[in-house]
């Protein structure tokens, strides 16, 4: 019983636990606009509750950009993040642009709540902007866009980091996508510094997720077949997929790095995409995606049931 909504499409999501009831936060478009290719500037964040990640509840749609600002850094959109608990208060990093930067500059912003229904953005908005000293910054000859999105936030210790998509300064274009790294004491003030992955193999790693399964950190990523680096298509042994992958450390800080060659969940057409791990309420992995492609390339805008999700003994994981 997928999580489907008639009357919009739904993909990139993410989580907030509170208590028993796994509220849900996800990116959605009407289904009037029929061309989904354009839906990503038709978007507002919905939200859902459920007790069992199968069976969800519809709940007031969460955040919106900020339309009636023409000079608001996200009045074009408000897309994928994340939300931590802090001080008595949920805190979601969002991604967001601006219209008259035609949605090309992505920056991230904060947005806090008492009760995950009600929302309130930050006066300090953006918090998080691509630092260029390790991050490639708007160049259209090499990238057709700049890619500083899908924030995941969580606590290590006595500091708050998050990972975020992004490109390197350096290498092959089609090769510079990489993890970013910011780090902040109160979820407001943040540094950015170096990235926790590795360039070369893909243009971009997005919707990343991070989860300590055993004694092994994965953080989650999905991309497109289409946006694999030259260096990794010209490899005779290796299947071109689209889908979820995943990176693996010894350490939440990482360094994070592939291990295997073999996709998560992946296929020709990209079926699901932006999935992410979640432990369901016996305490046990599973992993969630976006239904996204039809065998005939159609997008479906749905979020799947969950997949037990299991560690194999060479630290691999398997759906």
């Amino acid at each position: 019983m997928a999580l489907h909504l008639p009357d919009k499409w739904v993909w990139d999501f993410w989580f907030a636990l509170d208590g028993t009831d796994y509220h849900i936060f996800y990116l959605q478009a009407p289904r009037a606009l029929k061309d989904e290719t354009v839906r990503h500037w038709h978007v507002s964040i919905g939200h859902a509750v459920s007790q069992d990640l199968v069976n969800w509840q519809i709940l007031p749609d969460a955040l919106a950009p900020s339309a009636g600002d023409s000079q608001a850094w996200d009045n074009y959109t408000t897309w994928t993040g994340s939300i931590i608990a802090h001080a008595g208060a949920w805190h979601l990093l969002y991604t967001g642009t601006n219209r008259a930067e035609q949605g090309l500059i992505q920056r991230i912003g904060l947005a806090t709540s008492d009760d995950l229904i009600h929302w309130k953005k930050h006066p300090a908005n953006p918090i998080i902007v691509a630092n260029p000293r390790w991050y490639e910054i708007l160049d259209k000859t090499a990238w057709y866009e700049q890619a500083w999105r899908d924030p995941i936030v969580f606590r290590h210790k006595d500091q708050f980091h998050c990972y975020i998509t992004a490109r390197s300064r350096w290498g092959h274009k089609l090769g510079r996508g990489v993890i970013a790294h910011a780090r902040s004491q109160d979820l407001v003030e943040w540094e950015v510094s170096g990235p926790v992955s590795e360039s070369g193999e893909f243009g971009h790693l997005e919707v990343p997720r991070l989860a300590g399964i055993a004694d092994r950190w994965y953080l989650f990523f999905s991309v497109g077949h289409k946006h694999y680096s030259d260096r990794r298509c010209q490899r005779p042994d290796l299947k071109l997929q689209t889908g979820t992958h995943y990176l693996v450390a010894d350490n939440p800080l990482g360094p994070f790095r592939l291990t295997t060659d073999e996709f998560l969940l992946g296929d020709d057409q990209g079926t699901f995409y932006a999935g992410g791990p979640v432990q369901d309420p016996n305490s046990e992995w599973v992993f969630m995606a976006v239904r996204a492609r039809t065998a005939k390339g159609h997008f479906v805008g749905e979020i799947s049931d969950p997949f037990p999700l299991k560690l194999e003994a060479n630290g691999r994981l398997r759906i």
